[in-house]
């Protein structure tokens, strides 16, 4: 198998994390509050990842801290909303509505460079717009707040992945990234500490729950993700990332007892095809350059 095929490889182990990072969430629920989750996934992410790239971390300079600071406050928002969201809103559904971001940045990228959104991305659009929609409308055509909630973080994270791909340019970018994790937990912690009660996970469940989303769906996912990167294309990569929401109804329904339903089928499909579309328009690209630069991302 090629360099590029083992990673591709192990961006498809990444993504599969990721989709199980939204049971791990449902977990953690069940015995902790969402900033107590959110400020141990993310210290525990940032101590492991730390530890590893240690060497990197003592050389961060005022710059890479403050892109960090701004971005981890993104990030935590993008975490905290999710799990409000999952209070009243199903795996399945969170999982496919924050795949939205894969629509999104090429829609804000059209705004930023002042024109009009090309015709694969307009499809995209009306594509997912009819997923969400058969996704999340009730009969009385009204809306799960946590589907709603989801739906801010999804733009919450577009804008993070908009001024990570300018931010990096200018800083180290492992450093950079685990940074973030770390500046992500501080907030998480100050909020836990002035809303919610500080506690540590009380059952076996809850344990799984918090290492999982630390080590496995945050620490390793991260510095896997930053390997790969490096040996394949930025359109491989965002090909791969629409598998995560298929990959988070899967483990909601081996874990959580999830059924799949009529509506998850039809606005799954409509989502995940939208995603594609909006991905697909690079290939063309391929033909003409060898290597793309590929964006830094964590979930």
């Amino acid at each position: 198998m090629s360099i590029q095929g083992k990673a591709n490889v192990l961006m498809v182990i990444v993504t599969m994390f990721w989709g199980l990072s939204y049971t791990f969430m449902v977990m953690g629920l069940e015995t902790l509050a969402v900033y107590n989750v959110v400020a141990l996934r993310c210290i525990i992410a940032f101590l492991v990842a730390g530890l590893i790239f240690y060497k990197r971390m003592i050389k961060v300079n005022g710059k890479t801290l403050k892109y960090a600071a701004i971005q981890g406050f993104l990030l935590f928002i993008v975490f905290a909303l999710s799990l409000f969201g999952l209070q009243s809103t199903s795996v399945s559904n969170a999982g496919f509505i924050l795949s939205l971001t894969v629509v999104l940045v090429p829609i804000f990228s059209s705004f930023i460079d002042k024109k009009l959104p090309s015709s694969a991305v307009s499809f995209a659009i009306i594509c997912t717009m009819i997923g969400i929609t058969v996704l999340t409308a009730q009969g009385s055509f009204s809306f799960h707040k946590g589907d709603l909630l989801v739906a801010i973080a999804a733009l919450c994270y577009s804008i993070y992945l908009l001024l990570n791909s300018s931010f990096t340019r200018n800083v180290e970018s492992i450093s950079y990234g685990i940074y973030q994790l770390g500046f992500a937990g501080i907030y998480a912690l100050i909020l836990t500490l002035l809303f919610e009660t500080p506690t540590l996970p009380n059952n076996t469940t809850s344990w799984i729950a918090i290492l999982g989303l630390g080590i496995i769906c945050s620490a390793f996912c991260f510095v896997g993700q930053t390997v790969a990167q490096q040996y394949t294309s930025a359109t491989h990569t965002g090909l791969i990332f629409s598998l995560e929401p298929i990959f988070a109804a899967m483990f909601a329904m081996m874990f959580i007892g999830e059924g799949l339903t009529v509506k998850l089928v039809i606005g799954g499909s409509f989502i995940l095809i939208g995603n594609l579309f909006a991905q697909l328009e690079h290939f063309h690209v391929l033909r003409f350059i060898k290597k793309d630069a590929p964006e830094k991302v964590i979930h």
